[in-house]
């Protein structure tokens, strides 16, 4: 009883210095991405909440595998925290064999940055405008459509199995090395259709291609007029991205609840929520347990979904 309460007192003592120094945020991915981007919009506002700097270092490759494992095994002291996504804490987990981290018991959740959903783009040439259309033009021409995905494994790769799957149509998979390779040979026709985020906004806007559905389960209200897939074509169907902050696992419960009240606050703030909404992403807050239960949903949908399509990476 002694220790514990040992325990306890030496947390609330940590909790009340905290932050006496810069806290890192470490992305996963390389500079520029959109958790990259995500990132520093909460790195900038979440340092002006504590009155201490906070950055960013990235530590990209392998899938994102290089960075959440740099996390995990940081120092649960609140000085590095960790901006996690549906790979590092979804499809990772699902499809690599052997992976440095486990995204439950290696990590503590702080709270939902915010999410975005996946939208259904195709090649202007492609003789379809919605979901429901595509599904019907692809099961008419079985084997003859290509569809991009980010990279074997990948979170819009599942995703297009998903789609593939309930929708019961046959077409190649073009894997790619990241989403913007694949976003530029679906623009140049050489794919037909993909999944992809905020970044393909632009091509969106600008017709180079164009958005048949979208995989948030109600519509969006960037592209309100455009129906969801559940909606048009696929009952049930979701497909989103999202950003979750992380602590590594034992970090105080003090210093949890204090970090999850500045990370609400800082998602408040106007000016990070025209930052966001730039980017097409829509702030989410709320206390950890709604990211517990975002990482255990996602862990048990990918691993599913990998295993009845064998989707599995060894290295």
């Amino acid at each position: 009883m002694k220790f514990f309460l040992t325990l306890l007192l030496i947390g609330a003592a940590h909790a009340q210095q905290y932050p006496a120094q810069p806290v890192k945020l470490i992305v996963p991915f390389p500079v520029g991405g959109g958790a990259d981007i995500a990132a520093r919009v909460v790195a900038q506002h979440l340092g002006t909440e504590l009155g201490q700097a906070v950055f960013v270092e990235n530590y990209g490759g392998a899938g994102g595998t290089i960075g959440t494992s740099r996390a995990a095994q940081a120092a649960p002291d609140g000085y590095t925290l960790f901006v996690g996504t549906p790979s590092t804490h979804g499809t990772n987990p699902a499809v690599y064999s052997k992976l440095p981290y486990d995204p439950i018991r290696d990590f503590t959740p702080i709270g939902l940055i915010g999410t975005s959903p996946f939208l259904l783009i195709a090649h202007p040439s492609v003789k379809a405008q919605s979901a429901k259309e595509l599904i019907a033009l692809a099961r008419s021409h079985p084997g003859e459509l290509n569809y991009a995905s980010f990279g074997n494994g990948s979170i819009n790769h599942l995703g297009l199995e998903l789609f593939n799957s309930l929708a019961n149509i046959d077409a190649k998979h073009v894997p790619y090395r990241g989403g913007a390779p694949a976003l530029a040979d679906l623009i140049a026709g050489r794919v037909q259709y993909t999944f992809d985020g905020s970044a393909a906004l632009p091509a969106i806007r600008a017709g180079q291609v164009k958005l048949l559905a979208v995989g948030s389960a109600q519509r969006w209200h960037v592209f309100a007029d455009t129906p969801t897939i559940s909606e048009s074509a696929l009952p049930g169907f979701e497909l989103t991205t999202w950003y979750g902050l992380f602590a590594p696992a034992k970090t105080p419960q003090a210093v949890i609840d204090l970090m999850n009240t500045k990370l609400n606050a800082a998602l408040a703030v106007p000016q990070a929520k025209e930052s966001f909404a730039k980017m097409g992403f829509d702030p989410a807050g709320g206390a950890p347990d709604v990211l517990v239960k975002k990482v255990r949903d996602e862990v048990a949908k990918w691993t599913d979904i990998a295993r009845q399509k064998n989707i599995h990476i060894t290295d």
